[in-house]
């Protein structure tokens, strides 16, 4: 059987990176996309090919994309999680960064990379399970993952007849370096590492829907059964 061909975007770090690391190893055809130059540099070694550019900026998405023929996955993994600390005195400019960086993104990624995903292929989005309950602070990521959410299921539908497979994976709490800047208690922590091989058998397995740890996320979507009064209750009682 031929290798696969597989773009992963925010391959530099956390969990694209244990996706680039654990699809190398399998002898995937790994094409990695960051910003982090430094990174990547290191990476060309394992890597079928590397990309710089920012995914907000789609003049450096459209320069990469001509050198890429065809796609057998396509990984919507980078992303970026800054929390709306002051609520009445609302920054704009934090929630348009988030939403830009999260969800607007990936109209140009789409837009460029899709076309190069052959019949067959699979498209996969990196969301969150913060979508399945709101939590407090989080109005610019979880709602930038909430349109992540509706895009793939959306998407689905569309693609049916390219005969193109969406999965859309709503991890947990994940250490990685964007985690690590929480200053909350995050139950149910998983590594990086094994992230990337629940992701990498869901999309094996080409599943709709991949969600982990389950521990923490049927226990989100039990709470998200209960009457407001009573999950918000249990939801705000470490805030102050």
């Amino acid at each position: 059987m031929a290798n696969k061909r597989i773009l992963i975007t925010g391959a530099t770090s956390g969990i694209g990176h244990s996706l680039f690391e654990q699809y190398s190893e399998l002898g995937e055809q790994v094409i990695a996309c960051g910003r982090n130059q430094l990174q990547l540099q290191k990476m060309q070694k394992l890597a079928y090919k590397t990309c710089a550019f920012d995914i907000t900026i789609k003049s450096e998405i459209a320069a990469y994309a001509e050198s890429i023929e065809s796609l057998d996955i396509l990984i919507l993994n980078a992303g970026n999680c800054r929390y709306i600390d002051n609520a009445k005195q609302f920054d704009g400019e934090l929630f348009a960064d988030v939403v830009t960086t999260n969800l607007i993104s990936l109209g140009w990624l789409l837009e460029y990379f899709l076309p190069k995903v052959k019949p067959g292929g699979q498209v996969v989005f990196i969301s969150s399970s913060a979508t399945i309950v709101p939590f407090p602070r989080s109005e610019a990521y979880g709602a930038s993952k909430a349109g992540i959410d509706y895009l793939a299921k959306s998407l689905r539908l569309d693609l049916a007849k390219e005969e193109i497979d969406v999965t859309l994976v709503h991890p947990g709490f994940i250490k990685t370096p964007l985690t690590n800047k929480n200053d909350f208690t995050m139950p149910f922590l998983l590594t990086s590492e094994v992230a990337a091989t629940k992701i990498i058998n869901a999309v094996n397995q080409r599943k709709k829907y991949a969600h982990f740890p389950k521990r923490l996320t049927l226990l989100l979507k039990f709470f998200s059964f209960l009457p407001a009064s009573i999950w918000q209750k249990i939801i705000l009682r470490d805030q102050k």
